[in-house]
């Protein structure tokens, strides 16, 4: 997806900035101030030279025979993807699934806030305590324009799934990560990220065979 004024980078890219970032919050847990691009590549499991095309997007990084500094690499990083400020998400389908992510108190360290859920039943009992607020989905379109909200995960049943993703797109939603198992059809803005654990185990299980 091109954006005005930045560089098309590959997606495979963005991924790895993301694993770099990763690698760099340790780093600075354990008070190391600059790192080798070769010890930052060996820590995210990828060359060297492919850790500084990466980075090379952006700009000239690092001082020959010092490395990277830690904390600048860093926020640069996250200036990159957008996470150096909390963002806010929805999530669609409060069911099992649903439930155990809104429970997972995680994505604020990684600069995303859950500030809402839509179900079809809000007011269905469920067995986990949910820390936001559950509504209807006919309260959607409202809250997805007052709060400016560009992303959303959905965890609906596939026969629902993009029926809710047309609904989300047309509000403004720009970004879905997507559990449903169904390939969504979106405009080419629209960035669909697709989680389906059966693929990712099936995929596991070819590489295990005797």
């Amino acid at each position: 997806m091109k954006k005005t004024g930045r560089p098309i980078i590959p997606r495979k890219t963005i991924y790895r900035l993301s694993i770099y970032l990763r690698c760099l919050a340790r780093l600075r847990e354990n008070s190391i101030v600059t790192v080798s691009s070769e010890a930052l590549a060996k820590a995210a499991g990828v060359k060297s030279t492919q850790l500084r095309k990466d980075l090379a997007y952006f700009g000239t990084f690092g001082t020959r025979g010092l490395g990277y500094d830690v904390g600048e690499l860093a926020r640069m990083i996250a200036d990159e993807l957008g996470t150096s400020r909390l963002q806010p998400v929805i999530l669609v389908g409060v069911g099992n699934l649903g439930l155990a992510l809104l429970s997972y108190r995680g994505f604020e360290k990684e600069g995303f806030e859950i500030v809402a859920a839509f179900d079809l039943e809000p007011q269905r009992p469920r067995g986990k305590k949910v820390h936001v607020t559950v509504a209807g989905l006919k309260a959607l379109p409202a809250f997805i324009r007052e709060h400016r909200v560009r992303m959303a995960i959905l965890t609906v049943p596939a026969e629902a799934a993009q029926a809710v993703a047309n609904e989300l797109i047309a509000c403004g939603v720009m970004g879905i990560l997507n559990f449903s198992p169904i390939v969504l059809h979106v405009p080419e803005e629209v960035m669909v990220n697709n989680v389906n654990l059966a693929i990712e185990l099936e995929n596991l299980s070819y590489f295990i065979q005797e």
